[in-house]
């Protein structure tokens, strides 16, 4: 893409594309950081509840229902009324990679120099959208910088 001037564009088809990129991780995003809370608080309390889920993420009861809802169509959570919610395996398998992307970024931004608190809070957001490929280069480069 060759950009000079305000009055180039590029391709339309080209940037149609981008942002539809951005749409779809918007898409998983909440589902991301829900079956990885999820994941979470089994390991650590051995079961996750609606009431912890809103806390955590700082929403209400409802919206957790709601997202809960979606998540089960989705095929990524069990649950029922006034029980805990489970991870279905293909749950499971997404928050695994959800940490593993959490897990490259903040270490890059560590790495580079940028706080631990802000590196885990910066990382929440760029987990989502940044490509395999950019992830490949940020693991690469974090581990020449660690040598």
């Amino acid at each position: 893409m060759e950009v000079s001037g305000l009055n180039a564009l590029e391709d339309a088809e080209q940037q149609a594309a981008k942002f539809e990129r951005v749409r779809e991780a918007h898409k998983t995003e909440v589902a991301e950081d829900y079956v990885e809370l999820i994941d979470d608080l089994i390991n650590v309390n051995g079961e996750a509840r609606v009431v912890e889920l809103a806390e955590r993420m700082g929403v209400s009861h409802a919206t957790v229902n709601k997202i809960i809802q979606r998540l089960q169509r989705e095929g990524l959570v069990i649950s029922k009324p006034y029980r805990s919610i489970f991870l279905t395996d293909e749950g499971r398998a997404l928050a695994l990679e959800a940490r593993r992307r959490h897990e490259i970024v903040v270490r890059f931004l560590k790495a580079a120099g940028v706080s631990d608190e802000t590196a885990e809070i910066d990382a929440e957001g760029v987990e989502h959208h940044v490509s395999e490929e950019t992830l490949k280069c940020l693991s690469a480069l974090t581990l020449k910088i660690e040598k």
